[in-house]
């Protein structure tokens, strides 16, 4: 039989009410890092977009993604073309409301594209750059650039092709830092530099 003395003693021991917290605090834990229902993770659909943008214009002839009416001079035989290292941004997409890369159907955003020859230095690089546009319901996507004529100034272009909310950032903003440092990395590579 257990003495109210020697009940009172363990109820104030310290000790004790550390091992129950520690016991309290290490099954919530367990409870939050093992759900009893698994839960998918979400996708990074903005990651997808990049990765299938800078893809669809790599593998694009260059003159797909050609800007501004100006036309690039002829790069390798027919053989052995040298290769086209883009970076992107993606302003956005749409129809905006979608989760999956399959449900979207045009991507806005901006290119910069290097034709890599072997030796050639990024300085003197034959370079295709500006907005753009992907059309993800072809096969393959089908791109659009942003092109002045001798009405339409380049900006008003802008804005006749993009949404607004993306004209905005398109006349604004091009590759971020992180996303030009990549792009110069695997340029340089590609032309065996």
């Amino acid at each position: 039989m257990i003495s109210r003395e020697s009940f009172t003693g363990w109820y104030r021991n310290r000790f004790v009410w550390v091992a129950v917290i520690l016991l309290a605090v290490s099954a919530g834990a367990v409870a939050l890092f093992n759900p009893a229902t698994p839960q998918t993770k979400p996708t990074d659909l903005h990651g997808q977009l990049v990765s299938r943008m800078r893809s669809t214009l790599e593998q694009a002839d260059p003159g797909q993604h050609n800007h501004a009416g100006h036309g690039i001079q002829q790069v390798g035989t027919e053989e052995e073309k040298p290769p086209v290292i883009c970076g992107v941004h993606v302003y956005g997409y749409e129809p905006a409301e979608v989760t999956e890369l399959a449900d979207v159907q045009t991507v806005y955003g901006f290119h910069l594209c290097g034709v890599a020859e072997q030796k050639r230095p990024w300085d003197v690089a034959v370079k295709l750059a500006g907005p753009v546009i992907v059309d993800m319901s072809t096969e393959p996507p089908g791109i659009q650039v942003v092109e002045a004529t001798e009405d339409v100034m380049f900006i008003d272009r802008l804005r006749q092709m993009f949404p607004e909310k993306y004209a905005d950032l398109a006349a604004q903003e091009a590759l971020g830092a992180s996303e030009m440092a990549d792009l110069r990395r695997r340029y340089d590579a590609a032309a065996g530099l």
